[in-house]
């Protein structure tokens, strides 16, 4: 969820991933104007259904599984079974620390808590 969110985070703003070009995309530095920018962008109407579409692909999915989470069991072995749940630990401590360290920021950043990444690509 999380990536998922930080990629609308940074693609709902248009101009980090505009969903189409007007214009080619100059290839001398300094070059560019606010008029040659303004030109350049998609009309508001593309502009708004590449945000929606961004927006819906970066909510979470009704069958959300956080990372090192696994609903089957594909391991019955000591060593594995081991293995994954030191893992499994490892993980909560991390996502234990980024929520203390969140709780005295102004602007949590929860983007890499690993209780709130998904197990594996959600689209």
């Amino acid at each position: 969820l999380l990536l998922d969110q930080m990629q609308y985070d940074y693609g709902g703003w248009m101009p980090n991933t505009p969903i189409s070009l007007q214009l080619p995309p100059p290839t001398t530095k300094g070059t560019t104007s606010e008029a040659t920018m303004l030109a350049t962008f998609p009309d508001v109407n593309v502009t708004v259904q590449g945000m929606a579409t961004m927006w819906l692909l970066s909510k979470q999915s009704s069958d959300f599984v956080p990372l090192g989470q696994y609903p089957e069991e594909h391991f019955i072995e000591e060593i594995p079974c081991k293995i994954l749940k030191d893992f499994q630990m490892e993980l909560e401590d991390l996502s234990l620390v980024i929520k203390a360290r969140n709780k005295r920021l102004e602007v949590p950043y929860t983007y890499m808590d690993p209780a709130e990444l998904e197990n594996s690509v959600a689209i």
